[in-house]
Parts: C-alpha cells; structure tokens; sequence
C-alpha cells in the first residue's frame, strides 16, 4: 500500500491501554516512546499486540515548538 503521508514512524508496539472504546497503544520508536490514541475496534481489526511491528503515520495541521 502507498500513502501521501510523509511522516512515517515504524516502530514497536510496548503496551495497549483499552477502555471501553477508545485504546492508548503505546510504541517505541527508536527509544522513544509515542501513545496513538485509536478505537478497541481498530485495535483488534489490525490485531495489535504487545511486539507487532507497526509503522504510525502523522499528520498534524499544526506543530508546536517550545523552549525554556
């Protein structure tokens, strides 16, 4: 599959955190640690578990930078 989605992560799923409908799937990404907020359903569509090798695509209208 292609996508125009330029901001591509692959990374590693660590932990799934389901409530009733909505799921935190957390990864790691090059020791980094990102959470997607995604359905239970989708979850269980994509059949993600803790090891599944998954790639995040990003896209953001806006980004926030901010320094001390």
């Amino acid at each position: 599959m292609q996508i125009s989605a330029r901001n591509k992560l692959r990374g590693k799923v660590t932990n799934i955190n389901a409530g009733e409908a909505i799921a935190n799937v957390e990864l790691d990404v090059g020791g980094e640690r990102l959470v997607a907020s995604i359905t239970v359903e989708a979850v269980k569509e994509l059949g993600l578990a803790p090891g599944s090798e998954v790639t995040a695509l990003i896209k953001a209208s806006d980004v926030m930078i901010a320094t001390d």
